[in-house]
């Protein structure tokens, strides 16, 4: 599949995705040693949701735009999700924020963000989107994100989060991504991998999670978010299922996405399904 984001932004993936990336990051924020966040395909950063593209699939309708019921500012919610919406509340209501402005609001005077993107039109409105947060702090390269990795690792930090977020233009995909987080364990061993994919079949999705665990990682977390098969006209192809693995995923990580997505996902279709399992290790 090609999932370019202009297309995308904004659906029931990106929620899921952003909750777990506000989630890590709010985990990394707890102590006050710095982390780097790095983001090997960034994508433009800020979407704007009544772009043609984004009018085409009407896909943000029916994911962040579901969750317009529940206000940023409720305290019974869980604190990924309340900030979450806030970030989104903040970005305006035609456009959506892509992981780089996400993890650039989050980010303290001592943190880093490098964003990697190799399309030089997409690289030109990324570049845009962060300018207001400075150069040292936030930046962003034209460049393979795959290729790149191996150069930002280990993060001088020796904390942080690296999203691999790829928009699927290859039939190779998942193993480049695969291959892409071996490379980077044998460097960065300690630190956090989210991966986001879709899943077009459980087949593919399950030998996916194999080549991850053939990595050697010793804390694999999966979730997966169904929202369930679209009877709207003209649906057939519309992706309905997409899930993340988390390597290193911080301690209590897994019952907050549990709880948060209970809300969520309901909200986003009465057929919704999420698991949350580990594929190794766990928390005692």
């Amino acid at each position: 599949m090609n999932y370019r984001h202009a297309f995308h932004a904004g659906n029931f993936a990106d929620v899921a995705k952003h909750l777990a990336l506000v989630a890590i990051i709010l985990h990394l924020r707890r102590k006050e040693q710095a982390f780097a966040v790095i983001d090997t395909h960034a994508g433009r950063g800020l979407y704007d949701l009544t772009s043609e593209a984004a009018q085409r699939t009407g896909e943000a309708e029916w994911g962040i735009g579901r969750l317009h019921a529940l206000r940023d500012g409720d305290a019974d919610l869980p604190d990924a999700l309340r900030r979450y919406l806030e970030v989104v509340k903040a970005t305006g209501d035609e456009r959506y924020p892509g992981s780089p402005l996400i993890a650039a609001r989050l980010l303290r005077p001592q943190d880093r963000f490098v964003g990697v993107e190799k399309h030089a039109d997409e690289y030109r409105v990324l570049r845009a989107a962060l300018a207001p947060f400075g150069d040292r702090a936030v930046r962003c390269e034209c460049a393979d994100g795959y290729a790149r990795l191996g150069a930002l690792l280990p993060p001088p930090e020796r904390r942080g989060l690296v999203l691999i977020d790829p928009p699927f233009e290859s039939d190779a995909e998942f193993e480049m991504a695969a291959e892409a987080l071996g490379r980077a364990l044998k460097r960065f061993a300690n630190g956090i991998y989210l991966l986001w994919f879709p899943i077009k079949s459980a087949g593919e999705a399950h030998a996916f999670a194999g080549e991850v665990l053939a990595t050697g990682a010793g804390k694999v977390l999966r979730l997966d978010l169904d929202v369930g098969t679209s009877t709207r006209a003209g649906d057939k192809e519309r992706l309905t299922a997409a899930g993340l693995i988390v390597v290193n995923p911080p301690f209590g990580f897994a019952g907050e996405m549990r709880a948060a997505l209970a809300i969520v996902a309901p909200l986003l279709s009465p057929k919704a399904r999420v698991d949350v399992r580990w594929l190794a290790g766990g928390e005692s």
